[in-house]
């Protein structure tokens, strides 16, 4: 049987998501937790696989694996929880044995969180209206060798939540650093480092140098589409992760106001 899981993780305690050895990674966990309670016997012959590899430092909201296991119902998000720490199993669901979570996924959306540096939101859309439809971007990605430099954005939104601003965009697929590279595009133009026409004539011709990516510890990869595929959801996982959420929320609040004050007492 085929397995799908949902995950969330937080990628500050990680070194991305591929196992790499000797460093502890999102994917090296998981299969450590498979093979621990006998669920997989190795990746390879489980076919595991996962939807994004994301950067060091980036956290997902919804990545999603996949595996071959005789022991379904072992495969169940409160166990797996169990044995995970910094991994939140949010859901499963039974999928064909051709199903890749990579190849099957009909579209991403990604989350930066940048503070309020007194930016031109003004700007900042109109330069963000740019980036929709189909472009090359090769000048807002690191390119790997044999892959297409040009993708299509079909949304990028730009909220404002008291003094975070959130960047929220959406596309078939990304390239390497691509979203992360439109966000500080996005953030320059909004203190006015670069115009909304400069960042325009970065879509249609090489440039020498390119826009540095923004910080990888910000970004989310908020959400993967999939045709007909429903995730059972656990409530007791659920509740399980709601709770080390908040946990983790309101540490990293009163730290912030502590330096909020740190910072504002030396104004």
């Amino acid at each position: 049987m085929r397995i799908a899981l949902k995950i969330a993780y937080d990628g500050s305690k990680f070194y991305g998501f591929q196992r790499q050895p000797e460093v502890r990674t999102v994917e090296g966990e998981i299969i450590r937790a498979l093979q621990k309670l006998g669920i997989i016997e190795t990746p390879d012959k489980a076919r595991f696989r996962g939807a994004s590899r994301t950067d060091r430092g980036v956290s997902a909201f919804c990545n999603v694996v996949s595996f071959n296991t005789e022991n379904p119902k072992l495969a169940q998000p409160r166990i797996l929880n169990h044995h995970l720490k910094d991994i939140w199993v949010l859901g499963a669901a039974q999928v064909s044995e051709d199903f890749h979570p990579r190849f099957h996924a009909r579209g991403k959306t990604y989350r930066y969180y940048l503070l309020d540096e007194g930016f031109d939101l003004r700007l900042m859309e109109e330069c963000g209206r740019l980036f929709l439809g189909e472009h090359d971007f090769s000048n807002f990605a690191r390119l790997e060798k044999g892959k297409s430099p040009v993708r299509r954005i079909t949304k990028l939104e730009i909220l404002k939540k008291d003094d975070i601003i959130v960047i929220e965009i959406s596309g078939e697929s990304f390239l390497w650093e691509m979203v992360r590279r439109i966000v500080t595009a996005l953030k320059l133009c909004g203190l006015g480092v670069f115009s909304v026409d400069e960042i325009g004539a970065m879509l249609e011709l090489k440039v020498s140098r390119k826009i540095p990516p923004a910080p990888a510890e910000n970004l989310v990869l908020w959400e993967i589409k999939y045709e007909n595929l429903n995730f059972d959801i656990d409530r007791y996982s659920l509740e399980k992760a709601r709770k080390e959420f908040f946990e983790r929320y309101s540490f990293a609040a009163v730290r912030a106001s502590l330096f909020r004050d740190f910072y504002t007492a030396l104004l």
